[in-house]
């Protein structure tokens, strides 16, 4: 009996030490030990809690306010106000003159020279033929220079000049019309097809005469008919987008009589006037090329009158362009001639005999990479420059 009592007070009185420790235990231990801790990710970042009274941001709500990317507004592309044609060969006399050295100096050297035998007459008459003026203008060429300097007797280099640009301009025929015809006609604009082999620099050529008629003050639609070549379109845009002249294109290998005749009547919708159309790069030789080219001429007619079929060729390919006059002109009737490429090696004799042959005249002439080195050809200032004059 005596020993459970004893026992019982020991258990009462342990109970009571033990419930005064636990009652002054440290607050801050206590805390530390109901609180479990959570441990940050590394490499995040501590967000501040906003002050007690401050007021959250607008629309925030409680939520991290997020910065909204600045887009920057996309500029129009910049429309460029080409020159005018006026006077284009003239400022580009100096290209010419270099790229016809050759031709113009050797002939006034041998002219001027202190003795004209056999020898240097057939020489003369060499130089013209390499330079694609063609054997028979060649022959009346000489025939007449050789009359006229027995004749006349004169060696003076200035009289010998004046001699050989009189026989120049006479066989390249200034008579010619060389005037674009870019003008609208009642309701209609005018209508210029643009034809030629692949190579030649066609589609460059169009959209520098785009810049032609829009530096004379005149407003265009281009017609991307070309849609067998799959670049030719995209670069037709870019012309007509730095001059602001819009582009009628579609899908590649799209008709391109209807590609032409949608230009067109947008031409006439819009009210321009001219529209320009660039067509494939056809090779002469494919005669069912050759005959679609027909087609794209016979709808555009369907809307509107054709003004001008523009043959383009390439200076440097001497008869082989030739060849390709006469073809193009008996399926659409060209009614001039674009040389490109009078810069460089090109051979200039070209135009006497492409004239002689199919009686079109050379319009314009391409005397460089720029986009204003497309110019009207005039005879004068032409024969002045070959000259160097």
């Amino acid at each position: 009996m005596d020993y459970t009592i004893v026992a019982i007070v020991i258990f009462v009185v342990a109970l009571v030490v033990a419930g005064g420790t636990l009652l002054f235990r440290p607050r801050g231990r206590l805390e530390s030990a109901e609180k479990p801790s959570v441990e940050e990710p590394r490499g995040s970042t501590a967000v501040a809690e906003p002050e007690a009274g401050a007021e959250p941001e607008a629309g925030a709500a409680g939520a991290t306010a997020v910065a909204e990317p600045v887009v920057e507004p996309v500029a129009p592309p910049l429309v460029e106000t080409p020159p005018p044609s006026a006077g284009r060969l003239v400022r580009l006399r100096a290209r010419l003159a270099q790229s016809q050295n050759v031709f113009g100096r050797g002939l006034l050297t041998l002219l001027s020279g202190d003795t004209l035998d056999d020898d240097a007459w057939d020489e003369i008459e060499e130089i013209l033929i390499t330079s694609d003026v063609g054997v028979t203008s060649a022959g009346q060429i000489v025939e007449s220079l050789r009359t006229k300097v027995r004749v006349l007797g004169t060696r003076k280099p200035e009289e010998v000049r004046a001699l050989l640009k009189a026989e120049l301009v006479a066989h390249i025929n200034p008579g010619l019309e060389r005037a674009v015809r870019t003008e609208p006609h009642g309701e209609s604009p005018a209508v210029i097809m643009v034809v030629g082999v692949n190579g030649v620099g066609k589609t460059t050529t169009t959209g520098k005469l785009a810049r032609v008629v829009i530096g004379d003050g005149g407003t265009v639609v281009l017609g991307a008919a070309d849609t067998f070549r799959a670049a030719a379109a995209e670069q037709l845009q870019t012309w007509g987008e730095r001059v602001g002249a819009p582009v009628v294109r579609k899908e590649e290998g799209a008709d391109p009589a209807s590609v032409a005749f949608d230009a067109v009547s947008r031409g006439i919708e819009d009210g321009v006037d001219t529209v320009i159309i660039d067509t494939a790069g056809r090779l002469h030789t494919k005669t069912g090329l050759m005959d679609e080219l027909g087609k794209v001429k016979r709808v555009v007619e369907k809307k509107s009158q054709v003004d001008e079929v523009l043959l383009v060729l390439d200076a440097t390919t001497g008869q082989n362009g030739l060849r390709q006059a006469r073809v193009f002109a008996e399926v659409v009737n060209v009614t001039g001639i674009v040389l490109t490429k009078l810069d460089g090696t090109a051979k200039g004799g070209i135009i006497i005999q492409v004239q002689r042959e199919l009686g079109v005249p050379v319009k314009l002439v391409g005397l460089g990479e720029g986009p204003d080195d497309l110019a009207p050809f005039d005879t004068e200032a032409f024969v002045d420059a070959i000259l160097g004059g």
